[in-house]
């Protein structure tokens, strides 16, 4: 039997509800590492039309706008345009940022010398859509710079962590798959003049296990959204889930977390 095709514009309108969610400028700050290193392996430098899409608070598009590139960050979420917007602000840089649909850009064709997105366009639900936008939009011999969540690391594991108690409607593909090098294959396809896929990693410091689960359940809107619509006892059993994979991941040994969270890091050159 044929499943079902989601209805995406409804799934989006809960994604926008869930990354509204909590405060994620705070999530964002902790990631801004590999914004900067996204930047130097794509090659981003002066005068060059650049393009983040899903560009949240501005994870990869401030970095972007420090090598004097002429960015624009697009993101289906206002109130994280509006964070973007104030820290490009506060770091006195040029960026602009406007509301914008990772599967239906606002741009001509072969407009972008070089397209990012961290983590972003990932969670588009129609993925074939966002990746046939990803390459019109980019000029020919023009960049492609994605990090993406690997299924097996800590990210993808919180991700499928949050899954298993609010499950995704039927025939929806996990974000996960491009995180992988046989989805990316899939997904840029022909595309492509040239892929260069990389595994890096992450790391993330917390004072406790119970302080990434405090400060995840304060800002990041997954994860907030999930405690949200549980009862006292889906809250104790997520909660017991979360620092059980926090453990398996925990390289500390004083007490506080070390958590290292792989990604997969796409440099591809549009034929």
């Amino acid at each position: 039997m044929q499943t079902k095709q989601p209805d995406y514009e409804a799934v989006k309108v809960k994604q926008q509800a869930t990354w509204a969610t909590g405060n994620f400028a705070m999530i964002g700050s902790r990631l801004s590492l590999a914004g900067e290193l996204l930047c130097e392996s794509a090659g981003v430098g002066p005068n060059q039309d650049v393009l983040d899409i899903a560009c949240g608070a501005g994870t990869v598009a401030l970095p972007a706008a420090r090598r004097f590139a002429n960015v624009t960050g697009i993101d289906y979420v206002p109130a994280l345009i509006e964070q973007a917007q104030r820290r490009a602000e506060v770091e006195h840089l040029e960026a602009t940022f406007q509301h914008g649909d990772a599967e239906s850009l606002d741009f001509p064709d072969d407009h972008f010398d070089v397209v990012l997105s961290m983590f972003g366009i990932m969670f588009a639900p129609n993925q074939a859509h966002a990746a046939a936008e990803l390459l019109r939009v980019c000029r020919p011999g023009g960049r492609i710079g994605l990090n993406n969540w690997t299924p097996e690391g800590f990210g993808g594991q919180i991700l499928a962590l949050s899954a298993k108690y609010v499950p995704s409607p039927p025939g929806l593909e996990s974000p996960l798959r491009w995180g992988t090098e046989t989805g990316i294959q899939s997904l840029l396809g022909d595309g492509l003049a040239d892929l260069q896929l990389t595994p890096k990693s992450l790391l993330f410091r917390f004072r406790s296990p119970g302080h990434w689960v405090e400060y995840f359940r304060t800002y990041f809107g997954p994860v907030s959204l999930t405690f949200s619509i549980l009862d006292d006892k889906g809250k104790a059993s997520y909660e017991s889930d979360l620092l059980n994979l926090i453990d398996r991941y925990n390289t500390a040994s004083d007490g506080t977390a070390i958590i290292s969270g792989e990604y997969l890091e796409t440099i591809a050159t549009r034929s």
